[in-house]
């Protein structure tokens, strides 16, 4: 059995496919519920804001996407912001496609519908990948049952693992182990995880931390509050080391948390977005790039110290 895809139900354009059989259902907002542990955040920012004043003007452009539930409300698939938008404008209904989804479908096509907006915190992916990665671990196992029932249980378990992880990198275009390290994420207790998605905490360090038991990782959160540090990669790999080995004691983290370390250097991060367009084709290709913006910045304080001598 095949689940569907975000491309049997969505446009290339991102507008919803309407199947003929297809209806379009005005349904009370206050009947349609969140999908259950919804892994990516729905803020109120200044995108929201802006969703919101083009609801105001021009409504909901695309219908919302949910199931039906046994208790007569509806599951939402798709469409998490923009059923916020509409709840503050005090809209009382939206227009919906209903569809029967099965709980792996559902979860597929709801992971799939938000894993490719243009910004995605690592604990929204490492939460949808651990989501969508068992979705389809029991699509493996019903398919695998159906076409060979002989395997072994051990060879089962093993055969969909690493079909489902093949399948999830494929779609997701992310290597399999990339995939494995985000899921590691869920690991950290919910504060380490936050400094991740602050950037306080850089992403390979932190998959080492989410080895480390919980009383463990609270000393490092602790330590990175107070002290305002945070792990590198060889602090982090080395905690790991240890804790596997079963020689990692509370005063070990302590000690190697407080050693100093490059990384404690103070660094300006600019978005590769925000530079390109000012960058030439050919210092891209020669990978000049750095050098490119130290003397862009050093020819802007000569201009400005020449305009202040001629003043």
């Amino acid at each position: 059995m095949k689940l569907p895809t975000l491309d049997d139900y969505l446009m290339p354009n991102g507008e919803i496919k309407i199947d003929k059989d297809d209806t379009l259902v005005d349904i009370p907002i206050k009947l349609i519920k969140d999908f259950p542990n919804h892994p990516f955040k729905v803020k109120d920012d200044e995108k929201m804001n802006d969703l919101v004043e083009s609801v105001k003007e021009r409504g909901v452009l695309y219908p919302l996407l949910v199931r039906p539930k046994s208790d007569g409300t509806y599951e939402l698939i798709s469409g998490h912001r923009r059923k916020r938008a509409a709840q503050k404008l005090n809209i009382d209904s939206v227009k919906c496609i209903v569809k029967d989804l099965t709980d792996d479908e559902a979860t597929i096509l709801m992971v799939d519908s938000n894993i490719q907006r243009e910004e995605v915190l690592p604990s929204e992916k490492a939460f949808a990948y651990k989501m969508k990665l068992e979705a389809l671990k029991h699509q493996g196992k019903r398919t695998d049952l159906e076409e060979d029932t002989t395997s072994a249980p051990m060879e089962q378990k093993l055969n969909y693992e690493n079909t489902s992880r093949q399948q999830l990198a494929d779609e997701s275009n992310e290597s399999r182990e990339q995939i494995r390290r985000y899921i590691r994420l869920t690991y950290l207790i919910p504060e380490l995880l936050n400094l991740v998605d602050e950037k306080r905490i850089a992403f390979r360090p932190a998959v080492d931390i989410s080895y480390l038991p919980e009383d463990f990782q609270i000393v490092i959160l602790n330590d990175i509050e107070y002290d305002d540090i945070s792990p590198s990669v060889a602090q982090a790999v080395k905690l790991k080391k240890m804790a596997q080995e079963g020689t990692l004691t509370l005063e070990k983290v302590e000690e190697l948390m407080a050693k100093e370390k490059p990384n404690q250097k103070e660094y300006t991060k600019i978005s590769t977005d925000r530079l390109n367009k000012y960058i030439p084709e050919s210092i891209k290709r020669r990978g000049d790039i750095e050098d490119f913006v130290i003397k862009c910045v050093e020819d802007y304080v000569k201009r400005q110290k020449n305009k202040e001598m001629s003043r």
